[in-house]
């Protein structure tokens, strides 16, 4: 059981990758009003989200708007959804399956050799989870990113990364580092039995002297 702390390291990281992607996607901040410019009011900040919008007043009021319609959503918010969503079904499903193929688990203990393989398989969708979630992040900043630079998108309708795609990116990193470690197996990991080999012929064998 030689492997037991790095899978419990891995399994660590990558449970917090999955909280972390569930609070960037039910977080507001995925983008914040530019303050960039001569003319900007700065009374009001504005932020968007994948679930609703809000505006915070320089008096701490905060009012928040949950969207409307799904079909009248950007193509951009929808796909953020689907991907984040994805990503957090999938971690759940791998931490399911590390409960049973984790090393410092007892189950499926009489099999070790499939127990591994379940936890690999476990680490596999860890990574693919964590994939999900970064594609999805990373595509939505592209995306602000691509506006902000547009010479003919107006100063005040201009936004920035916010807070939530930041607690995104490093739960997917988490996410796939955990499924990383979960993957690892050491050499020394195996049933632990050293190979025999046949007794040598070179030495002489009693009762067969020969005049």
């Amino acid at each position: 059981m030689a492997n037991a702390g790095l899978q419990l390291l891995g399994f660590t990281l990558a449970f917090l990758g999955f909280i972390g992607s569930i609070a960037s996607t039910v977080m507001v901040e995925w983008k914040a009003s530019s303050y960039a410019g001569d003319n900007i009011i700065t009374a009001q900040a504005m932020y968007e989200g994948l679930w609703r919008s809000c505006v915070s007043q320089s008096t701490g009021h905060v009012q928040c708007k949950v969207y409307d319609s799904l079909l009248q959503l950007p193509g951009i918010v929808q796909g953020a959804r689907g991907l984040m969503l994805a990503s957090i079904l999938l971690s759940f499903i791998s931490i399911l399956v590390e409960t049973v193929g984790m090393r410092c688990t007892t189950c499926m203990a009489d099999n070790p050799e499939q127990k591994d393989k379940v936890a690999l398989a476990g680490g596999v969708i860890f990574i693919l989870a964590g994939l999900l979630a970064l594609v999805g992040t990373s595509w939505y900043g592209n995306r602000i990113a691509k506006d902000f630079y547009n010479p003919f998108t107006p100063t005040n309708s201009r936004y920035e990364f916010g807070s939530a795609l930041y607690v995104g990116w490093g739960a997917a990193c988490l996410t796939i580092i955990g499924g990383a470690f979960l993957c690892c197996h050491c050499s020394g990991g195996g049933s632990g039995k050293s190979p025999r080999y046949p007794p040598s012929r070179s030495a002489g064998q009693p009762g067969k002297d020969y005049v």
